[in-house]
């Protein structure tokens, strides 16, 4: 219903504007219309010009009973409010100090016409259409003039406080393009200069508190915030703001809930579960003290504790809220941001000057209901429409004195929305300063006329107002941005309890016109948190993942709730897992990617360690026979089947042995070329040595057959000569293989794997199949000579050690094919090895330790006699 009415209003006002003639039609009822029924109560004092002024010093009114069959009575306002009262009388003292100094405005008295709009929009709208009407007394039989062309007597209104208030009193305000200054208005919808044209205000925007809280939220970490918004357009339009900025920023709003006006307990205590079940330890809440105080209250009922308090400007510094003990322990170590305060001088004199016997008390509809108040005391006297004294406090002795009393009222030390006040008192008059400044010919309006002074228009001085630019005698540069909002500077204020008084302590600021990182400056080893603590509290929805892991999102929960899945091996975690280089692997934390470890068969580790030792020992022995056959080598064992054979053999042997070193330690491009080509041949020339010596045991049995001379074929020189003919062939494919791909070192990074094994391609695979089969070509021919002269009668026949060498020989390299494509990195080198020594040790055993063993242990079969002796043949 009060809505209705104010929305009537309104558009009554509307039409006035737009037809002025229509008002003139029936000025009485217009008036009525617009004045309602009930004049409300003002505190005035004339001047030249007088300025308006709204303030709630009330919290709230109680709306009568409506029957529609009798006139409504008067709206009753409740719970007076010291700290706006104390906005009030700022502004009369910075009236009052200009007008004492007569500097800024000389010859000009200024004055006031100050009503209280008791935090309701409905009873503000009634305040302003009382500041637009004429004084009685001037129309006919002292009626209420009307409103003629719809202007009023005041050029300009400081207020209202509340945004709520504001709005509907800057819409109708707007209409006669009457300055309307706030000083506590903070909504960021009031910028809005197509809707509000006349609006402006000392308190910075929404938007600006906005963003400083944003930026608080971003500088501890915190992604999961909730957020409770007064149920008005101040609550609402901020935490809307907020919300949507945190979001954008990463973070989530694990709560969005609103205080019902009505302060219903249930309401409440709903949002109060909605913060248990959300688990966010910070909690954001934009609204006006007294909303604030309700959800508090509710907090403290229910034993809701623990939780990081983010205050909007509203109340970040209310006594209201900082005062009663009550609220010590779940209060303590909130954190908000308050506007920039100062000290006035002589403020605080001229509050306590107030007294109830004073001369002007009987003009001051508000001083006796403060005065009860104060010292809750009687006076006999009410004012009509305001708060009953129907609690019964005794009569007030005349000894009160407003000096031995500590409240709110009284206390200078937060000077925040007073001095907003206090400002916008002077920009008004240095407006009105700017307007008697003008040079004719000068001026701004058209035809650079200057306005006309003595018949103020409310148009020109919003005009000048706008232009306001002037450094105040606090230092502060006092003007208007084109939305008609100051510099956003804020203080970051910590509640903190000491001595059982609850302080507010500046531990940072923001500074909107700052840049960069600059806005923001915090004072963290100053911050005391909630529950006296010194550590920043944590407020996420998931604990933060450690290093090594990603997150993984939840389904349809909001993107802060997550899981913390761990980064597959070979990736680390910046934002998501991210694979390393091709060259790096992830380390045990999955937190950096390192080189990759380099693996090879190393001299160093125990494989390359064991095969070099074998090989060592695989030389030794070859070289202890060489040295045995040279001792005996006049002996008929050594001398049987060309000793220059088996030195040849053995010098073969050897570097068959060393030639098994060049296949460890680090790849290179001359180790690559060496292995390869140095196996092939020293293997060749060992085969060819014996099958050289096979041919000559074969040929020297068929040379006893009559009638045969095959062994003039078979002297040394020929030997030589197809052991040199069959190891040609092999240097000329190596040869060939070196030019055309040779073998080059190559790393080979096996997929998903935390090693680079280091490898030598062979370059041609056609190259290296032709040496192990040219191998295995004489190796198979050497086998079947030696298989053929298994049965020569010899007591000593060398055939058969020959066979069972080559049968060793072709083994090992058979097993060697499979197992060397099967085996995993440097295994596949270790395989190579072992065949290069297995086969070695065979040719070494089996043709030469028989004959070692003759010579030193069986000395006595070391003759011709007995190698020549025929011995029994056998099935081999």
């Amino acid at each position: 219903l009060a809505f209705f009415e104010t929305e009537l209003m309104l558009w009554t006002l509307l039409w006035c504007g737009i037809f002025p003639y229509n008002c003139q039609q029936d000025q009485n009822q217009q008036c009525r219309i617009l004045q309602g029924s009930m004049p409300l109560s003002v505190l005035e004092k004339k001047g030249n010009i007088t300025l308006g002024g709204l303030f709630s010093l009330h919290d709230m009114v109680v709306e009568p009973s409506l029957t529609f069959t009798s006139k409504p009575p008067p709206t009753q306002c409740t719970r007076f409010n010291f700290r706006t009262f104390r906005w009030m009388q700022t502004m009369i003292f910075a009236i009052e100090e200009i007008n004492r100094e007569g500097k800024l405005l000389p010859n000009i008295t200024l004055g006031y016409k100050i009503y209280d709009s008791c935090s309701t929009p409905h009873q503000a709208l009634k305040a302003s259409m009382e500041l637009m009407g004429n004084e009685k007394g001037a129309g006919d039989n002292g009626e209420t003039k009307s409103l003629n062309t719809c202007r009023g007597t005041v050029p300009a209104v400081i207020g209202d406080g509340g945004s709520t208030q504001s709005l509907v009193v800057a819409r109708f305000l707007g209409i006669f393009h009457v300055p309307q200054v706030s000083y506590f208005s903070s909504c960021a919808c009031l910028s809005d200069k197509k809707e509000f044209p006349a609006f402006l205000r000392t308190m910075p925007s929404d938007f600006f508190q906005v963003q400083a809280l944003v930026q608080l939220v971003k500088h501890f970490g915190w992604t999961w915030v909730g957020v409770i918004a007064g149920d008005d357009a101040y609550g609402r339009g901020g935490a809307n703001i907020f919300a949507e900025e945190v979001v954008k920023l990463g973070a989530c709003v694990a709560l969005h809930e609103v205080i019902p006006k009505n302060r219903a307990q249930t309401a409440i205590s709903s949002v109060l579960s909605k913060i248990r079940s959300s688990g966010a330890r910070v909690i954001l809440v934009f609204a006006v003290e007294q909303d604030a105080a309700a959800l508090f209250d509710e907090a403290l009922r229910n034993g809701l504790t623990g939780i990081q308090w983010l205050a909007s400007e509203a109340w970040s510094t209310a006594a209201v809220l900082s005062t009663p003990q009550k609220y010590h322990g779940i209060l303590q170590g909130s954190m908000g941001f308050a506007i920039r305060r100062a000290y006035i001088p002589g403020l605080k004199d001229f509050l306590l000057r107030l007294h109830p016997s004073s001369p002007d008390a009987l003009q001051d509809p508000f001083l006796i209901l403060f005065w009860e108040k104060v010292f809750q005391c009687s006076l006999h006297l009410q004012t009509e429409g305001q708060e009953s004294n129907a609690g019964g406090y005794p009569p007030c002795s005349g000894a009160e004195d407003l000096g031995n009393v500590t409240n709110i009222y009284s206390d200078v030390s937060q000077l925040r929305i007073s001095y907003n006040v206090y400002k916008a008192v002077y920009a008004i008059a240095h407006a009105l300063k700017a307007m008697r400044s003008c040079v004719t010919g000068q001026g701004p309006f058209s035809l650079q006329a200057c306005p006309d002074v003595d018949t103020l228009q409310t148009w020109q001085l919003l005009h000048y107002i706008k232009q306001v630019d002037y450094l105040n005698s606090f230092g502060d540069e006092i003007k208007f941005d084109k939305n008609g909002d100051p510099a956003a500077m804020y203080d970051l204020v910590n509640w903190q309890l000491t001595n059982g008084k609850m302080e507010y302590v500046t531990i940072g600021k923001f500074d909107e016109t700052a840049t960069g990182k600059q806005k923001l400056q915090i004072q963290e080893q100053n911050i005391v948190w909630n529950g006296n603590q010194t550590k920043v509290p944590m407020s996420v929805c998931s604990s933060i993942c450690s290093p090594g892991t990603r997150k993984a999102i939840r389904p349809n929960v909001p993107i802060c709730c997550h899981d913390c899945v761990v980064c597959a091996a070979g990736e680390i975690n910046a934002i998501e897992c991210v694979h390393c280089p091709p060259e790096f692997w992830s380390n045990a934390e999955r937190t950096v990617c390192i080189p990759k470890q380099v693996e090879f068969l190393s001299f160093n580790d125990t494989m390359g360690i064991t095969l070099m030792t074998i090989s060592l020992i695989g030389s030794i022995c070859t070289c202890i026979v060489v040295f045995i056959f040279s001792r005996h080598r006049t002996t008929p064992i050594v001398r049987a089947n060309n000793s220059e054979l088996s030195f040849l053999l053995l010098l073969s042997l050897t570097l068959c042995f060393l030639c098994s070193l060049t296949f460890i330690g680090r790849p290179s491009e001359w180790s690559c070329m060496l292995r390869h080509t140095a196996f092939g041949i020293t293997f060749v020339l060992c085969i060819s040595c014996v099958l050289g010596k096979t041919v000559v045991v074969l040929m020297a049995f068929k040379a006893t057959l009559p009638g045969r001379n095959v062994m003039k074929w078979f002297k040394p020189a020929h030997q030589k000569t197809i052991i040199t003919f069959c190891t040609l062939v092999q240097v000329i494919i190596c040869t060939v293989w070196l030019v055309v791909a040779p073998p080059t070192p190559h790393q080979l990074m096996p997929h998903e794997s935390a090693i680079i094994i280091l490898l030598c391609d062979e370059g041609s695979p056609i190259a290296f199949g032709l040496v192990l089969g040219y191998i295995g070509l004489l190796a198979c021919l050497c086998l079947l000579l030696a298989f053929l002269a298994r049965k020569l009668p010899d007591n000593f026949n060398e055939a058969k050690l020959i066979t069972f060498s080559m049968l060793i020989f072709c083994a090992v390299w058979a097993a060697f094919v499979p197992a060397y494509l099967t085996s995993p990195g440097k295994y596949s080198i270790v395989t190579e090895v072992f065949a290069i020594l297995a086969s070695s040790y065979g040719l070494l055993g089996c043709i030469f330790a028989p004959k070692c063993y003759i010579i030193l242990l069986k000395p006595e079969k070391n003759t011709r006699k007995h190698l020549m002796s025929k011995a029994a043949t056998g099935n081999f």
